[in-house]
Protein backbone atom coordinates (compact mmCIF):
# COMPACT_ATOMS: atom_id res chain seq x y z
CA UNK A 1 0.00 0.00 0.00
CA UNK A 2 1.45 3.47 -1.20
CA UNK A 3 2.40 5.63 2.08
CA UNK A 4 -0.69 8.54 0.60
CA UNK A 5 -3.45 6.59 -1.09
CA UNK A 6 -5.33 8.80 -3.51
CA UNK A 7 -8.60 7.72 -1.75
CA UNK A 8 -10.33 5.80 0.78
CA UNK A 9 -13.38 4.20 0.46
CA UNK A 10 -15.43 3.28 4.29
CA UNK A 11 -17.94 0.00 3.13
CA UNK A 12 -18.32 -2.25 0.90
CA UNK A 13 -21.25 -1.70 -0.69
CA UNK A 14 -22.65 -2.27 -4.25
CA UNK A 15 -22.09 2.09 -3.86
CA UNK A 16 -18.64 2.06 -2.12
CA UNK A 17 -17.69 -0.76 -4.64
CA UNK A 18 -18.89 0.82 -7.55
CA UNK A 19 -16.58 4.37 -6.15
CA UNK A 20 -13.70 2.71 -5.64
CA UNK A 21 -13.81 0.73 -8.78
CA UNK A 22 -14.47 4.25 -10.85
CA UNK A 23 -11.37 5.73 -9.35
CA UNK A 24 -9.07 3.02 -9.87
CA UNK A 25 -10.40 2.77 -13.40
CA UNK A 26 -8.91 6.53 -13.70
CA UNK A 27 -5.32 5.54 -12.60
CA UNK A 28 -6.11 6.75 -8.75
CA UNK A 29 -4.98 4.32 -5.85
CA UNK A 30 -7.89 3.13 -3.72
CA UNK A 31 -8.08 0.59 -0.77
CA UNK A 32 -12.13 -0.18 0.64
CA UNK A 33 -12.45 -1.18 4.66
CA UNK A 34 -15.44 -2.58 5.27
CA UNK A 35 -16.22 -3.42 9.47
CA UNK A 36 -18.01 -7.29 8.40
CA UNK A 37 -16.17 -10.16 7.60
CA UNK A 38 -17.48 -10.14 4.09
CA UNK A 39 -18.22 -7.30 1.27
CA UNK A 40 -21.85 -6.91 -0.09
CA UNK A 41 -23.81 -4.77 2.32
CA UNK A 42 -26.87 -4.47 0.52
CA UNK A 43 -26.09 -7.70 -1.80
CA UNK A 44 -25.72 -10.63 0.06
CA UNK A 45 -25.94 -14.77 0.30
CA UNK A 46 -25.88 -16.69 3.01
CA UNK A 47 -27.54 -19.70 4.21
CA UNK A 48 -30.20 -18.20 6.69
CA UNK A 49 -32.12 -21.61 7.45
CA UNK A 50 -31.15 -25.34 5.98
CA UNK A 51 -28.05 -25.90 4.58
CA UNK A 52 -28.14 -25.73 0.88
CA UNK A 53 -30.56 -22.88 0.82
CA UNK A 54 -29.06 -19.94 0.18
CA UNK A 55 -30.60 -16.62 0.55
CA UNK A 56 -30.62 -12.75 0.35
CA UNK A 57 -30.53 -11.18 3.34
CA UNK A 58 -31.16 -7.84 1.65
CA UNK A 59 -31.44 -7.40 -1.70
CA UNK A 60 -32.57 -9.73 -4.14
CA UNK A 61 -34.34 -9.32 -7.55
CA UNK A 62 -32.39 -6.73 -9.37
CA UNK A 63 -34.65 -4.40 -11.90
CA UNK A 64 -32.50 -1.30 -11.43
CA UNK A 65 -29.36 -3.21 -11.26
CA UNK A 66 -29.56 -4.84 -15.14
CA UNK A 67 -30.45 -1.45 -16.04
CA UNK A 68 -27.63 0.52 -14.43
CA UNK A 69 -25.65 2.57 -16.36
CA UNK A 70 -22.62 1.99 -14.32
CA UNK A 71 -22.59 -1.41 -13.44
CA UNK A 72 -23.23 -1.67 -18.03
CA UNK A 73 -19.96 0.17 -18.30
CA UNK A 74 -18.24 -2.38 -16.34
CA UNK A 75 -17.20 -5.95 -17.66
CA UNK A 76 -18.94 -7.72 -14.71
CA UNK A 77 -19.97 -10.57 -16.72
CA UNK A 78 -16.01 -11.50 -16.73
CA UNK A 79 -16.24 -11.77 -12.97
CA UNK A 80 -19.09 -14.26 -12.72
CA UNK A 81 -21.99 -11.86 -12.75
CA UNK A 82 -25.03 -13.57 -14.68
CA UNK A 83 -28.40 -11.93 -14.56
CA UNK A 84 -31.11 -14.79 -14.84
CA UNK A 85 -35.07 -14.31 -15.47
CA UNK A 86 -38.16 -15.82 -15.09
CA UNK A 87 -40.78 -15.86 -17.75
CA UNK A 88 -42.39 -12.85 -15.83
CA UNK A 89 -40.53 -9.93 -14.36
CA UNK A 90 -43.58 -9.42 -11.87
CA UNK A 91 -47.29 -10.54 -10.96
CA UNK A 92 -49.80 -8.76 -9.00
CA UNK A 93 -52.28 -11.46 -7.93
CA UNK A 94 -55.84 -10.55 -6.68
CA UNK A 95 -57.45 -12.60 -4.28
CA UNK A 96 -60.22 -13.75 -6.59
CA UNK A 97 -57.58 -15.94 -8.64
CA UNK A 98 -57.16 -13.69 -11.11
CA UNK A 99 -53.18 -11.22 -11.54
CA UNK A 100 -52.20 -8.43 -13.49
CA UNK A 101 -48.53 -8.91 -14.97
CA UNK A 102 -45.17 -6.45 -15.26
CA UNK A 103 -44.19 -8.13 -18.37
CA UNK A 104 -41.61 -7.53 -20.85
CA UNK A 105 -43.93 -6.89 -23.42
CA UNK A 106 -45.93 -3.63 -22.77
CA UNK A 107 -49.18 -5.05 -25.26
CA UNK A 108 -49.24 -8.06 -22.38
CA UNK A 109 -48.75 -6.27 -19.05
CA UNK A 110 -51.66 -3.53 -20.67
CA UNK A 111 -54.00 -6.72 -21.60
CA UNK A 112 -53.96 -7.84 -17.71
CA UNK A 113 -55.26 -4.50 -16.73
CA UNK A 114 -58.26 -5.19 -18.72
CA UNK A 115 -60.04 -2.96 -21.74
CA UNK A 116 -60.60 0.07 -19.86
CA UNK A 117 -57.05 0.55 -18.87
CA UNK A 118 -55.23 -1.15 -21.29
CA UNK A 119 -55.02 1.79 -23.72
CA UNK A 120 -54.01 4.36 -21.09
CA UNK A 121 -51.16 2.37 -19.82
CA UNK A 122 -49.72 2.01 -23.19
CA UNK A 123 -49.88 5.53 -23.85
CA UNK A 124 -48.22 6.19 -20.09
CA UNK A 125 -44.68 4.35 -20.95
CA UNK A 126 -44.59 3.88 -24.86
CA UNK A 127 -43.26 7.61 -25.50
CA UNK A 128 -40.53 6.64 -22.69
CA UNK A 129 -39.58 3.20 -23.55
CA UNK A 130 -37.48 3.47 -27.03
CA UNK A 131 -35.60 6.23 -25.18
CA UNK A 132 -34.68 4.77 -21.68
CA UNK A 133 -31.15 3.99 -22.02
CA UNK A 134 -30.52 7.42 -22.52
CA UNK A 135 -33.61 8.40 -20.43
CA UNK A 136 -32.29 6.81 -17.35
CA UNK A 137 -28.63 7.98 -17.22
CA UNK A 138 -30.27 10.84 -17.22
CA UNK A 139 -32.34 10.59 -14.53
CA UNK A 140 -30.02 8.50 -12.46
CA UNK A 141 -26.53 11.14 -12.85
CA UNK A 142 -28.88 13.48 -11.11
CA UNK A 143 -27.76 15.72 -10.14
CA UNK A 144 -24.51 15.99 -12.49
CA UNK A 145 -22.28 19.08 -13.61
CA UNK A 146 -22.89 18.03 -17.44
CA UNK A 147 -26.23 19.08 -19.17
CA UNK A 148 -28.73 15.95 -19.49
CA UNK A 149 -28.09 13.51 -22.64
CA UNK A 150 -32.00 14.32 -23.85
CA UNK A 151 -33.06 17.17 -21.55
CA UNK A 152 -36.62 16.68 -23.76
CA UNK A 153 -37.85 13.45 -23.01
CA UNK A 154 -35.96 14.05 -19.00
CA UNK A 155 -38.78 17.24 -19.07
CA UNK A 156 -41.44 15.09 -20.09
CA UNK A 157 -41.08 12.78 -17.65
CA UNK A 158 -40.84 14.83 -14.81
CA UNK A 159 -43.94 16.21 -16.45
CA UNK A 160 -45.56 12.84 -15.81
CA UNK A 161 -43.62 11.78 -12.41
CA UNK A 162 -43.54 14.50 -10.62
CA UNK A 163 -47.15 14.66 -9.10
CA UNK A 164 -47.59 11.80 -6.56
CA UNK A 165 -48.81 8.59 -7.98
CA UNK A 166 -52.12 8.58 -6.17
CA UNK A 167 -52.56 11.98 -8.58
CA UNK A 168 -51.14 9.59 -11.73
CA UNK A 169 -53.27 6.55 -10.49
CA UNK A 170 -56.44 8.61 -11.18
CA UNK A 171 -56.20 8.00 -15.13
CA UNK A 172 -56.89 4.20 -14.84
CA UNK A 173 -60.84 3.28 -14.42
CA UNK A 174 -60.04 0.11 -12.44
CA UNK A 175 -58.28 -0.91 -9.41
CA UNK A 176 -56.65 -3.62 -11.49
CA UNK A 177 -53.84 -1.05 -12.90
CA UNK A 178 -53.92 1.12 -10.10
CA UNK A 179 -52.85 -1.44 -7.55
CA UNK A 180 -50.29 -2.80 -9.51
CA UNK A 181 -49.04 0.66 -9.94
CA UNK A 182 -49.32 1.18 -5.58
CA UNK A 183 -47.07 -1.92 -5.93
CA UNK A 184 -43.90 -0.52 -8.24
CA UNK A 185 -44.50 2.60 -5.59
CA UNK A 186 -44.12 0.86 -2.39
CA UNK A 187 -40.10 -0.35 -3.09
CA UNK A 188 -39.24 3.18 -1.42
CA UNK A 189 -41.65 2.61 1.21
CA UNK A 190 -43.22 5.99 1.45
CA UNK A 191 -47.04 6.81 1.04
CA UNK A 192 -48.36 6.78 -2.27
CA UNK A 193 -49.88 10.62 -1.93
CA UNK A 194 -45.94 12.36 -1.88
CA UNK A 195 -43.98 13.79 -4.67
CA UNK A 196 -42.30 12.27 -7.63
CA UNK A 197 -44.03 8.78 -6.55
CA UNK A 198 -45.60 8.72 -9.64
CA UNK A 199 -42.27 8.72 -11.65
CA UNK A 200 -41.03 5.72 -8.90
CA UNK A 201 -43.46 3.53 -10.23
CA UNK A 202 -42.88 4.31 -13.84
CA UNK A 203 -39.16 3.51 -13.34
CA UNK A 204 -39.64 0.47 -12.10
CA UNK A 205 -42.22 -0.05 -14.53
CA UNK A 206 -39.99 0.83 -17.68
CA UNK A 207 -37.29 -0.96 -16.07
CA UNK A 208 -38.88 -4.36 -16.04
CA UNK A 209 -40.26 -3.91 -19.67
CA UNK A 210 -36.68 -2.62 -21.09
CA UNK A 211 -34.60 -5.46 -19.41
CA UNK A 212 -36.99 -7.64 -16.95
CA UNK A 213 -36.83 -7.65 -13.30
CA UNK A 214 -33.89 -10.41 -13.07
CA UNK A 215 -31.71 -12.57 -9.90
CA UNK A 216 -27.89 -13.05 -10.31
CA UNK A 217 -27.00 -16.10 -10.38
CA UNK A 218 -26.33 -17.99 -7.05
CA UNK A 219 -27.42 -14.46 -5.03
CA UNK A 220 -26.94 -11.28 -4.80
CA UNK A 221 -23.45 -12.03 -3.73
CA UNK A 222 -22.30 -12.43 -7.25
CA UNK A 223 -23.00 -8.72 -7.91
CA UNK A 224 -20.30 -7.66 -5.03
CA UNK A 225 -17.87 -10.03 -4.97
CA UNK A 226 -18.09 -9.22 -9.17
CA UNK A 227 -17.32 -5.76 -7.86
CA UNK A 228 -14.51 -6.92 -5.66
CA UNK A 229 -12.80 -8.79 -8.26
CA UNK A 230 -13.00 -6.13 -10.89
CA UNK A 231 -11.54 -4.12 -8.40
CA UNK A 232 -8.79 -5.98 -7.57
CA UNK A 233 -7.64 -6.66 -10.35
CA UNK A 234 -7.29 -2.69 -11.36
CA UNK A 235 -5.19 -2.60 -8.13
CA UNK A 236 -7.60 -1.40 -5.51
CA UNK A 237 -7.42 -3.16 -2.08
CA UNK A 238 -10.25 -4.90 -0.02
CA UNK A 239 -10.14 -5.50 3.87
CA UNK A 240 -12.46 -7.02 5.63
CA UNK A 241 -12.97 -7.13 9.52
CA UNK A 242 -12.14 -3.72 9.37
CA UNK A 243 -13.98 -1.25 11.91
CA UNK A 244 -13.55 2.35 11.01
CA UNK A 245 -14.83 4.33 14.35
CA UNK A 246 -12.58 7.43 13.48
CA UNK A 247 -10.66 8.99 10.44
CA UNK A 248 -7.43 8.76 12.71
CA UNK A 249 -8.61 4.70 11.97
CA UNK A 250 -7.44 4.74 8.30
CA UNK A 251 -4.33 5.21 6.44
CA UNK A 252 -3.62 8.73 4.89
CA UNK A 253 -5.36 9.79 1.78
CA UNK A 254 -6.05 12.30 -0.43
CA UNK A 255 -9.97 11.85 -0.28
CA UNK A 256 -12.26 9.63 1.71
CA UNK A 257 -15.26 8.40 0.66
CA UNK A 258 -17.77 6.62 2.69
CA UNK A 259 -20.32 4.20 1.56
CA UNK A 260 -22.41 5.01 4.77
CA UNK A 261 -25.26 6.57 6.81
CA UNK A 262 -24.86 10.12 7.24
CA UNK A 263 -25.07 10.31 10.64
CA UNK A 264 -22.13 7.46 10.74
CA UNK A 265 -20.26 10.04 8.22
CA UNK A 266 -20.85 12.88 11.05
CA UNK A 267 -19.73 10.87 13.66
CA UNK A 268 -16.83 9.15 12.05
CA UNK A 269 -15.41 12.33 10.14
CA UNK A 270 -16.44 14.92 13.23
CA UNK A 271 -18.75 16.82 11.31
CA UNK A 272 -21.08 17.21 14.75
CA UNK A 273 -24.53 18.20 13.39
CA UNK A 274 -23.68 18.40 9.49
CA UNK A 275 -27.00 15.95 9.48
CA UNK A 276 -29.35 16.63 12.46
CA UNK A 277 -31.98 17.04 9.98
CA UNK A 278 -31.67 14.28 7.71
CA UNK A 279 -34.64 11.48 8.46
CA UNK A 280 -35.16 7.88 8.75
CA UNK A 281 -38.11 6.37 7.37
CA UNK A 282 -40.30 2.65 7.86
CA UNK A 283 -38.44 -0.19 8.48
CA UNK A 284 -38.74 -3.82 6.69
CA UNK A 285 -39.42 -6.82 8.28
CA UNK A 286 -38.23 -9.61 6.34
CA UNK A 287 -38.55 -13.33 6.43
CA UNK A 288 -36.52 -15.41 4.35
CA UNK A 289 -37.89 -19.17 3.75
CA UNK A 290 -37.04 -22.53 2.90
CA UNK A 291 -40.02 -24.07 0.93
CA UNK A 292 -40.58 -27.98 0.65
CA UNK A 293 -41.85 -26.87 -2.71
CA UNK A 294 -43.49 -24.11 -5.16
CA UNK A 295 -45.32 -20.87 -3.16
CA UNK A 296 -49.12 -22.77 -4.18
CA UNK A 297 -50.27 -19.40 -5.71
CA UNK A 298 -53.96 -18.93 -6.51
CA UNK A 299 -53.11 -17.27 -9.80
CA UNK A 300 -50.82 -19.36 -12.22
CA UNK A 301 -49.32 -15.81 -13.46
CA UNK A 302 -47.95 -15.33 -9.70
CA UNK A 303 -46.45 -19.16 -10.21
CA UNK A 304 -44.25 -18.30 -13.21
CA UNK A 305 -42.96 -14.91 -11.67
CA UNK A 306 -39.75 -14.06 -10.00
CA UNK A 307 -41.32 -10.64 -7.88
CA UNK A 308 -45.21 -11.08 -6.78
CA UNK A 309 -46.72 -8.38 -5.05
CA UNK A 310 -49.11 -9.10 -2.17
CA UNK A 311 -51.83 -6.46 -1.58
CA UNK A 312 -55.81 -7.11 -2.35
CA UNK A 313 -56.00 -3.31 -3.70
CA UNK A 314 -54.61 -0.06 -3.83
CA UNK A 315 -56.98 1.03 -0.82
CA UNK A 316 -54.74 -2.02 0.85
CA UNK A 317 -51.60 -1.13 -0.20
CA UNK A 318 -51.67 2.70 0.63
CA UNK A 319 -53.00 1.58 4.22
CA UNK A 320 -50.34 -0.19 5.00
CA UNK A 321 -48.07 2.54 4.01
CA UNK A 322 -49.86 4.69 5.86
CA UNK A 323 -49.49 2.90 9.08
CA UNK A 324 -45.62 1.98 8.81
CA UNK A 325 -44.50 5.44 7.71
CA UNK A 326 -47.22 8.10 9.29
CA UNK A 327 -49.15 6.15 11.96
CA UNK A 328 -46.48 4.88 14.12
CA UNK A 329 -47.89 0.83 13.63
CA UNK A 330 -47.71 -2.48 12.03
CA UNK A 331 -50.57 -2.32 9.11
CA UNK A 332 -53.37 -4.75 9.56
CA UNK A 333 -52.80 -6.30 6.45
CA UNK A 334 -49.33 -5.44 5.45
CA UNK A 335 -48.38 -5.25 1.71
CA UNK A 336 -45.71 -7.88 0.98
CA UNK A 337 -42.78 -7.28 -1.73
CA UNK A 338 -41.82 -11.16 -2.53
CA UNK A 339 -39.04 -12.60 -4.39
CA UNK A 340 -39.05 -16.50 -5.87
CA UNK A 341 -35.36 -16.91 -6.73
CA UNK A 342 -35.27 -20.36 -7.24
CA UNK A 343 -38.01 -20.33 -10.33
CA UNK A 344 -35.22 -18.71 -12.61
CA UNK A 345 -32.41 -19.87 -10.86
CA UNK A 346 -32.94 -23.64 -9.13
CA UNK A 347 -29.16 -23.83 -7.84
CA UNK A 348 -30.54 -21.81 -5.17
CA UNK A 349 -32.31 -24.42 -3.20
CA UNK A 350 -31.86 -28.47 -3.11
CA UNK A 351 -33.57 -30.71 -5.84
CA UNK A 352 -37.15 -30.44 -5.75
CA UNK A 353 -37.13 -27.27 -2.81
CA UNK A 354 -37.24 -23.81 -3.23
CA UNK A 355 -36.05 -20.42 -1.45
CA UNK A 356 -38.40 -17.54 -1.42
CA UNK A 357 -38.13 -13.67 0.30
CA UNK A 358 -40.57 -11.74 1.52
CA UNK A 359 -41.27 -8.00 3.71
CA UNK A 360 -43.79 -6.26 4.91
CA UNK A 361 -43.62 -2.37 5.87
CA UNK A 362 -43.35 -1.67 10.10
CA UNK A 363 -42.29 1.83 11.79
CA UNK A 364 -39.24 2.70 12.35
CA UNK A 365 -37.33 0.66 15.14
CA UNK A 366 -40.11 -1.52 15.51
CA UNK A 367 -39.63 -4.91 17.82
CA UNK A 368 -42.67 -6.37 17.29
CA UNK A 369 -43.37 -9.96 15.37
CA UNK A 370 -45.07 -9.40 11.63
CA UNK A 371 -44.76 -13.29 10.91
CA UNK A 372 -48.20 -14.34 11.67
CA UNK A 373 -49.62 -11.00 9.64
CA UNK A 374 -47.27 -11.91 6.71
CA UNK A 375 -48.44 -15.54 7.10
CA UNK A 376 -51.89 -15.02 6.95
CA UNK A 377 -51.39 -12.41 3.85
CA UNK A 378 -49.81 -15.56 1.57
CA UNK A 379 -52.74 -17.68 2.71
CA UNK A 380 -55.13 -15.48 1.27
CA UNK A 381 -53.33 -15.45 -1.89
CA UNK A 382 -51.50 -18.81 -2.06
CA UNK A 383 -53.45 -21.22 0.40
CA UNK A 384 -51.36 -24.01 2.00
CA UNK A 385 -48.47 -21.88 2.17
CA UNK A 386 -47.64 -22.77 5.79
CA UNK A 387 -47.49 -26.62 4.96
CA UNK A 388 -44.67 -25.61 2.63
CA UNK A 389 -41.90 -24.30 5.08
CA UNK A 390 -39.16 -26.20 6.12
CA UNK A 391 -37.61 -22.91 7.95
CA UNK A 392 -37.86 -19.43 8.47
CA UNK A 393 -35.35 -16.88 9.25
CA UNK A 394 -36.89 -13.59 10.52
CA UNK A 395 -35.61 -10.26 10.41
CA UNK A 396 -37.42 -7.33 11.77
CA UNK A 397 -35.66 -4.08 12.26
CA UNK A 398 -33.38 -4.46 14.96
CA UNK A 399 -32.06 -7.42 13.64
CA UNK A 400 -31.72 -5.27 10.01
CA UNK A 401 -29.80 -2.55 11.82
CA UNK A 402 -27.70 -5.09 13.39
CA UNK A 403 -26.81 -6.74 10.19
CA UNK A 404 -26.40 -3.70 7.80
CA UNK A 405 -25.66 -0.33 9.65
CA UNK A 406 -26.48 1.47 7.25
CA UNK A 407 -29.88 0.94 7.84
CA UNK A 408 -30.61 2.92 10.82
CA UNK A 409 -33.83 1.99 12.87
CA UNK A 410 -34.27 -1.04 10.01
CA UNK A 411 -34.59 1.49 7.46
CA UNK A 412 -33.50 -0.39 4.45
CA UNK A 413 -33.67 2.55 1.98
CA UNK A 414 -30.74 4.23 4.31
CA UNK A 415 -33.19 7.63 4.86
CA UNK A 416 -36.76 8.32 4.31
CA UNK A 417 -37.81 8.37 0.67
CA UNK A 418 -40.83 10.85 1.27
CA UNK A 419 -41.14 14.57 0.26
CA UNK A 420 -38.42 16.66 -0.93
CA UNK A 421 -35.96 13.91 0.60
CA UNK A 422 -37.18 11.71 -1.66
CA UNK A 423 -35.00 14.60 -4.13
CA UNK A 424 -32.85 16.11 -1.60
CA UNK A 425 -30.37 13.75 -0.54
CA UNK A 426 -29.17 13.70 2.34
CA UNK A 427 -29.83 17.48 2.59
CA UNK A 428 -30.56 20.70 -0.10
CA UNK A 429 -27.00 20.92 -2.14
CA UNK A 430 -25.67 21.39 -5.05
CA UNK A 431 -23.00 19.26 -4.43
CA UNK A 432 -24.63 16.09 -2.29
CA UNK A 433 -21.53 14.18 -2.46
CA UNK A 434 -19.33 16.62 -0.83
CA UNK A 435 -19.26 17.33 3.25
CA UNK A 436 -18.37 20.39 4.74
CA UNK A 437 -14.64 18.63 4.89
CA UNK A 438 -13.04 19.24 1.58
CA UNK A 439 -11.42 15.94 1.71
CA UNK A 440 -14.47 14.12 2.90
CA UNK A 441 -17.08 12.74 0.70
CA UNK A 442 -20.75 10.53 0.90
CA UNK A 443 -21.38 8.05 -1.40
CA UNK A 444 -24.08 5.89 -0.03
CA UNK A 445 -27.96 5.38 -0.98
CA UNK A 446 -28.57 8.44 1.27
CA UNK A 447 -27.19 10.50 -1.80
CA UNK A 448 -29.03 10.54 -5.25
CA UNK A 449 -30.19 8.96 -7.24
CA UNK A 450 -31.70 7.02 -3.74
CA UNK A 451 -32.09 3.48 -2.98
CA UNK A 452 -31.14 0.35 -4.52
CA UNK A 453 -28.39 -1.64 -5.77
CA UNK A 454 -27.47 0.17 -9.00
CA UNK A 455 -24.25 1.44 -7.68
CA UNK A 456 -25.25 4.83 -9.21
CA UNK A 457 -24.44 6.83 -5.69
CA UNK A 458 -21.07 5.68 -6.03
CA UNK A 459 -20.55 6.24 -9.66
CA UNK A 460 -21.79 10.15 -9.07
CA UNK A 461 -19.94 10.40 -6.07
CA UNK A 462 -16.63 9.22 -7.69
CA UNK A 463 -16.81 11.63 -10.40
CA UNK A 464 -17.09 14.56 -7.81
CA UNK A 465 -14.06 12.86 -6.04
CA UNK A 466 -11.84 12.89 -9.20
CA UNK A 467 -13.19 16.18 -10.18
CA UNK A 468 -11.45 17.02 -6.85
CA UNK A 469 -8.76 14.84 -7.08
CA UNK A 470 -7.34 16.31 -10.27
CA UNK A 471 -7.82 19.50 -9.49
CA UNK A 472 -5.54 19.53 -6.39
Amino acid sequence: MPSMLDAVIVGAGPNGLTAAVELARRGFSVAVFEANATVGGGARTEELTLPGFRHDPCSAAHPLGINSPAFRAMPLERYGLEWLHAPLPMAHPFPDGSAAVLSRSVAETAASFGPRDAGTYRRLVKPFLPKWDVLVRDFMSLPMSSLPRDPVTLARFGLAGLPSSTWLMRRFRDDRARALFAGLVAHVIAPLDGIVTGGVGMVFALAGHARGWPVARGGSQSISDALTAYLKDLGGAVHTDYEVKRLDDLPPARAYVFDTSPTALARIAGLGDAYEHYRYGASAFKIDYALDGPVPWTAEEARSAGTVHVGASSEEIGAALRAASREGRAPDAPFLITVQPSIADPSRAPEGKHVFWAYGHVPNGWEGDLTDAMERQLERFAPGFRDRVLARATAGPPQLAAGNANYVGGDIACGAASGLQLLLRPKLSLFPYGTKHPAVFLCSSATPPGPGVHGMSGHNAAKAVWKRLRAA
